[in-house]
């Protein structure tokens, strides 16, 4: 999985409560278990029309907030069922970050697993980066993960709290087969002790 230390982008306001991983990503798009092509669904009941057009008024449609790298969204994201292309469609429209007051469980595990970073503000502070995303263009938002800071246009920053492992397996990359080929050379040791053990087995 793709590091993450530092991301300047557009931040796109969703400034929506409860928005559930069907709202993310529906059903109809659970049929693959690729990681790719799921950008294409992201919000996909409010990003088209019924006759497949896309909805002018929705927030990634427009010209403004097209490459958003970041969400600025209302409370408990994510709820829901479990699904993991919730943040697979997310990271594959190019989504590496979501702002809110709180995440449902276990859609806040599994954004962390994917690259993803789920940053979880006060109500004051999520009004006031929801002030800077509704902004357009302007709304160029700067997360620096090891100095656990939003920087807003106007030089306001926000600070947030993470939990260090989560924090170091992001800077460094590892999903969790990242994590277990760390071991690799430890675990190649135990396997040869073992075998020289127990040659029967």
């Amino acid at each position: 999985m793709d590091k993450f230390t530092t991301l300047t982008g557009v931040a796109a306001p969703l400034p929506i409560d409860n928005v559930d991983t069907d709202m993310i990503i529906p059903k109809q798009y659970l049929k693959t278990i690729k990681r790719t092509g799921l950008g294409a669904g992201l919000f996909a009941e409010m990003r088209y029309r019924d006759d497949g057009s896309e909805n002018p008024d929705f927030v990634l449609n427009k010209p403004q907030y097209r490459k958003a790298s970041i969400v600025v969204a209302g409370d408990n994201f994510g709820c829901g069922s479990s699904r993991e292309h919730a943040p697979w469609a997310l990271l594959d429209f190019g989504i590496r970050c979501v702002i809110s007051t709180d995440f449902a469980d276990i859609f806040y595990n599994n954004c962390f697993k994917n690259g993803i970073l789920p940053i979880k503000v006060s109500r004051d502070d999520l009004a006031k980066l929801m002030d800077d995303a509704e902004r357009g263009a302007n709304a160029t938002l700067s997360v620096d993960l090891p100095a656990q800071e939003i920087r807003g246009p106007d030089g306001g920053v926000v600070r947030f709290e993470v939990d260090p492992f989560r924090k170091q397996c992001l800077i460094e990359g590892l999903d969790d087969i990242g994590l277990t080929m760390v071991e690799a050379p430890a675990i190649a040791t135990f396997e040869q002790k073992s075998a020289a053990a127990r040659p029967w087995l």
